[in-house]
C-alpha cells in the first residue's frame, strides 16, 4: 500500500514543545521506526506550517495514494478549507492526533476533519500514528483495497 502522512503547523517542533502533551521525541526520529515496521508498504511524508500547501499536498496524494494519515494541528479546529480538500478525494482518510483534544481547551474538541476521514486516532503520543495506520491498513485490506471511505 501507497500511504501518505501530513502533518500540519507546529509538528516539525515535536520533541521540542510541550513535552507534557508531546512527548520528547522527534517525528524523524518516530519515522524511521515507522517505516521500518511498515518496511512492506510505502509511506510518504509531509509537513508545512501553510495552510495552502498542506492543501495542495493532500491533493496531490489523494488521487494517488491508497490512504492518508493526518494531523492538521491547530489547522483541525478551524480550517474549513481542509475539510473540504478531504471531501474531495477519492483515498481513505484517518484523522491523528498526538495529544486527546478533548482534554484540553473546548475550542480543540471540534475538527473540520473528521466527517471526512473513516477513522480517528487521538491521545497515544506518536504511537497515535502507528495505531491510525495499522487501522488504516486492516480498514483499507477489509474493502478490498478500494480507494474511498
Amino acid at each position: 500500500m501507497h500511504i501518505s502522512i501530513v502533518n500540519g503547523p507546529n509538528l516539525n517542533l515535536l520533541g521540542k514543545r510541550e513535552p507534557e502533551w508531546y512527548g520528547t521525541r522527534s517525528f524523524e526520529e518516530f519515522l524511521s521506526e515507522l517505516k521500518a515496521d511498515f518496511a512492506d508498504h510505502r509511506i510518504d511524508y509531509f509537513q508545512s506550517n501553510d495552510e495552502g500547501k498542506i492543501i495542495d499536498r493532500l491533493q496531490a496524494d489523494g488521487f494517488v495514494c491508497d490512504g492518508i494519515l493526518i494531523n492538521a494541528g491547530g489547522y483541525t479546529h478551524t480550517s474549513v478549507a481542509l475539510g473540504d480538500t478531504l471531501a474531495a478525494l477519492p483515498c481513505t482518510v484517518v484523522e491523528v492526533h498526538v495529544s486527546h483534544p478533548h482534554r484540553r481547551e473546548t475550542f480543540r474538541h471540534v475538527s473540520y476533519l473528521s466527517p471526512h476521514c473513516v477513522g480517528l486516532v487521538t491521545g497515544f503520543g506518536l504511537e497515535s500514528y502507528r495505531l491510525a495506520l495499522q487501522g488504516l491498513l486492516s480498514h483499507l485490506s477489509a474493502i478490498g483495497g478500494k480507494k474511498k471511505r
